[in-house]
């Protein structure tokens, strides 16, 4: 009879919607839960349902349980750094701007890059670091052809920008 009970509550839980479940932790263990994952709480409830039911651990395994937590070198903070007069090379770790080299599909800085859109001819000159359009200068293709377009566009698409037939590649 206890195992059908049981099961039964098991059933339940697992048709609970979240807010149900929270209200439910709060019923079975007396406290209310921080936590929103569902399948935690269900796992949760389940235990504490099946410990009320059919007993919980005998007072022999909770003192060997505290033994074993006694006696094991728990960390409660993270590890001190160490002082950098000590540190060896292998402590010691450069940090520095990644800097990628130029996107090889682009145009060499300098070029201009061409499209006709509405009637009208867009002239985009490849910088270094960056494009210019009418006098502005953009991070990346796409930011110019959403000042164009007013939209998001992927920049290589907008101006037709093939790296394959940059190669001699037809597409």
């Amino acid at each position: 009879m206890r195992s059908m009970s049981l099961s039964s509550a098991i059933d339940e839980i697992k048709h609970m919607n979240v807010a149900e479940l929270q209200a439910r932790y709060v019923e079975v263990f007396g406290e209310r839960t921080r936590s929103r994952h569902r399948q935690f709480l269900i796992k949760r409830i389940a235990w504490r349902l099946q410990a009320q039911l059919e007993g919980d651990l005998s007072a022999r395994a909770r003192r060997r349980a505290m033994e074993l937590a006694d006696d094991a070198d728990l960390r409660v903070r993270a590890p001190a750094v160490p002082d950098s007069s000590e540190a060896t090379e292998e402590d010691i770790s450069v940090h520095a701007r990644f800097s990628p080299g130029p996107d090889d599909r682009l145009p060499m800085p300098g070029s201009t890059i061409t499209r006709q859109y509405k009637g009208k001819t867009l002239l985009v000159r490849v910088l270094q670091r960056g494009f210019e359009y009418e006098g502005e200068v953009y991070k990346s293709l796409s930011a110019v052809a959403k000042a164009v377009t007013g939209s998001h566009w992927n920049g290589f698409h907008f101006f037709n920008v093939n790296p394959a037939a940059k190669n001699g590649a037809q597409s």
